[in-house]
């Protein structure tokens, strides 16, 4: 007669059942983020795209920082930025959008221009300059 396993068997057959909780916690937490990530981009992907006048009020930057260790003992050292504007709108709505790089450092605090996104996503802003504001006699407005 053959040993009882006293795991159980089945997929999860002669795991100790500690393993076996821990990996149907990752899957479970990895299925959440593939599906809220879905999701967001549905919703995203399913909005108006939006144009409006709108002011540059507040800019930040995100860093992360990344460290990875081989089995060589290097460490390797990796970081990535994901940089943010604060728009408030010409109804007083404030929109806290992700952004390029480039972008972000074309934009200062005090700007002014025709925002367009998307849901969250960012989609252009073309800047008025002094000179669109002296040569069409715009007065300046406080959002």
């Amino acid at each position: 007669m053959f040993p009882r396993d006293p795991f159980g068997g089945g997929f999860f057959g002669g795991m100790p059942p500690f393993f076996a909780l821990f990996f149907m916690l990752f899957v479970i937490a990895f299925a959440f983020v593939i599906i809220s990530s879905i999701k967001s981009y549905v919703k995203n992907s399913n909005s108006p795209i939006i144009s409006v006048e709108a002011k540059v009020i507040g800019k930040r930057a995100d860093v992360s920082n990344h460290v990875h260790h081989d089995n060589d003992n290097h460490t390797h050292h990796h970081s990535s930025t994901t940089y943010y504007i604060t728009f408030q709108t010409e109804h007083g709505e404030r929109l806290e959008l992700s952004l390029s790089g480039r972008i972000y450092g074309q934009l200062i605090e005090g700007d002014t221009g025709m925002l367009t996104y998307q849901g969250s996503w960012f989609k252009d802003f073309q800047r008025k300059t002094t000179e669109s504001f002296s040569n069409n006699n715009n007065e300046y407005k406080e959002y």
